[in-house]
Formats: C-alpha cells, sequence, structure tokens
C-alpha cells in the first residue's frame, strides 16, 4: 500500500486506526510498518523495500508491508507531531529529527544509535554553456546574477544551502563579518525566495528563471537520468548534507514494531541499499559503492561537516531563529521572508 505526500485527516484515522496488524494465514504472520520520508529517496526504497521484505519473512516468517508516504521533510514532520502515527521517520536534515525529540516521539541518541543513511552535497545547476561563467562560490556574488535557492526559514535543503554560503567564506579564514558581507552580497542575487526546493527547482528549470541553482547533488543527477537537460558544478569546499534516519520510539513500543523497524534501519546499511542510494544520486558511507560509482560522485578537495558549525543545536539558534545571522541578511539587503 503506498501515500503520497501528507495524510488528511479523515484518511489518516481511516487507514491508522491499527498500524500493527498481525493476521495469520497458516504459520505466517503479517505486520504492517508505517515509513514517513522525504521526497528524494523514494526511487531507491521502492526498490529496496521489497527486497527486504522477502528477506525478513525468509528468515523470521513474519511477513511484514510497508506503507510509505514521501513529501517535504518539514512537511513530514509536522504530520509526524500532528499525530500521524510513523515507525519509522527518514527525513532531509537533522533539525527536522530533532523536532521529533523535542515533541517526546524519539528518545535522544538516535543520532548515535543511527548514523544518516544517505548523504549529498551542494551543487550549482547552471544554464547550457555556462553563460555566465559560474564556477565558484565567489561568482554568485558578482553583479547580474541571478541565484535561484530556497527560504532557509521553511526549506531544508535551503539550510544547507546557507551554510554552505558561509561556511566557504569562513574556510577561507574570513571574519564573521566578512561572512556576513559575502553572504548578503549573494542574497541580495537571489531573485525569490521558494518555499522549498521543489518550488526552487521548477522556477529554475520550467519557468527558466535564474542563472544559477543551488540544490543537492542527488537531485540533479536524478534529473539528468530522467532526461532533463543541466549542467551543475561541484564547488570547493562543500558541505556533507546528512539525510538521518529513526525510529520513532514512541510509536514502536506502544505497537510492537520495533524489532521489524530497527532491522529495516540497518538493512539500509547494506551494501546492496547503499547501491540502489547510490543508483538514484546519493554517496555513500561504503568504500566499496564509493569505488564502484567513483565517475559519478568525483572527489571534493574539502568537505565541511555540520560539526564545523558547532551541531544542529547553535546552527539553529546562530543562525534561523528569530533575529538570527539569516534576518541579519535579510535586513542587511532590505528585505522580508
Amino acid at each position: 500500500m503506498h501515500f503520497a505526500g501528507k495524510w488528511g485527516r479523515g484518511l489518516l484515522a481511516a487507514l491508522l486506526c491499527s498500524l500493527v496488524i498481525v493476521a495469520c494465514n497458516g504459520r505466517t504472520q503479517t505486520v504492517e510498518v508505517n515509513l514517513v520520508a522525504f521526497a528524494a529517496p523514494a526511487l531507491a526504497l521502492q526498490k529496496i523495500i521489497p527486497k527486504f521484505e522477502q528477506d525478513w519473512l525468509a528468515e523470521t516468517g513474519q511477513a511484514v508491508r510497508f506503507n510509505q508516504s514521501y513529501g517535504a521533510s518539514g512537511s513530514q514532520t509536522r504530520a509526524i507531531i500532528d499525530g500521524l502515527e510513523a515507525d519509522i521517520a527518514y527525513l532531509g536534515i537533522p533539525i527536522d529529527t530533532y523536532r521529533l525529540q523535542q515533541e517526546g516521539l524519539v528518545e535522544s541518541g538516535w543520532e548515535e544509535r543511527f548514523p544518516s543513511v544517505t548523504r549529498s552535497v551542494i551543487v550549482f545547476a547552471v544554464r547550457p554553456g555556462n553563460p555566465k561563467n559560474i564556477r565558484t562560490w565567489a561568482d554568485l556574488a558578482k553583479p547580474g546574477v541571478e541565484v535561484i535557492t530556497a527560504n532557509p526559514k521553511t526549506s531544508g535543503v535551503a539550510r544547507w544551502n546557507f551554510l554552505g554560503l558561509w561556511g566557504a567564506v569562513m574556510a577561507t579564514g574570513a571574519s564573521p563579518e566578512q561572512a556576513l558581507d559575502y553572504v548578503s552580497r549573494v542574497y541580495s542575487n537571489v531573485l525569490i525566495l521558494p518555499k522549498n526546493a521543489r518550488e526552487a527547482t521548477d522556477i529554475f528549470i520550467k519557468r527558466r528563471q535564474g542563472d544559477v541553482l543551488l540544490n543537492y547533488e542527488n537531485e540533479l543527477i536524478l534529473a539528468q537520468q530522467q532526461g532533463q537537460e543541466g549542467t551543475f558544478i561541484i564547488p570547493s569546499p562543500n558541505l556533507v548534507i546528512d539525510n538521518p534516519i529513526a525510529v520513532i520510539d514512541k510509536n514502536v513500543d506502544r505497537r510492537g514494531t520495533r524489532k521489524v523497524a530497527e532491522a529495516f534501519i540497518r538493512y539500509l546499511y547494506s551494501e546492496e541499499s547503499q547501491r540502489e542510494f547510490a543508483k538514484v544520486g546519493f554517496r555513500s558511507h561504503l568504500p566499496q559503492i564509493q569505488q564502484e560509482f567513483a565517475q559519478q560522485f568525483p572527489p571534493i578537495d574539502r568537505l565541511l561537516t555540520i560539526k564545523d558549525f558547532g551541531g544542529w543545536g547553535q546552527v539553529q539558534q546562530e543562525f534561523f531563529s528569530e533575529g538570527a545571522v539569516f534576518d541579519r541578511v535579510l535586513s542587511a539587503i532590505g528585505r522580508n521572508s
């Protein structure tokens, strides 16, 4: 059974009144697991899940069936907080999982129990032939370069983009004041601030606005695989974009699905699963998969991580809370969020 996006309240009540269903058919038991995820890994998961279902049945004698919901990371997080009874949350940005922890749905320490399953980096999508000759982070601040990126107040990918801009300057030894000046000049080149990455991509590709789009590498690899025209640049330094995963402790313990949910998450780290993720544009943690897909994923000279910014708690407070750095950037260029 597959559901796209956020369930409506009526449908939610009808379908999720009992997410753990044990049905006896001879000696076979069936358990339903609800997976709520951000949109990007959907194609890979739809290949991975049937394989896990087969393996789980062979190993345990228990059939498992996944209800799958895909959508924007922030929207999926809000749906879970509002009552969508997920077993597993696979989101695009760790701060969303921290929100679930703050709501008492996920126990602390989830990032140590299950490190990020997939990762990506920031890329610049440019027009064919790259007429503005955009190669480096510095080029984004040049006069006349029209930049497309989403709003960090509403979009996970936009927060990664913002940190990429900031980190690229700080990595040169610049001061916070110099970083603020650079990022402000980039945002003065941003035409509009769409709500999410998908809207930003549509503005660049379908409406053909802007000279450069900041987005995830995996999104643009997948777009190329689907026949869309485009060239992208991988700037250095760059930022490791980690996609977190966690069981919803409050739900799996009540419904008795912890064992199968955690087994599925562990399966996502396997070579077989990581290969499927790599096929749709995600960089793998496994050296053998990195080697297998080396041509698709060129090395990057310098990669920053969220730890270089003090972790997501500090990042949220310093950059994206009310009156923080992003608001100061908008104030510097006379713009509202």
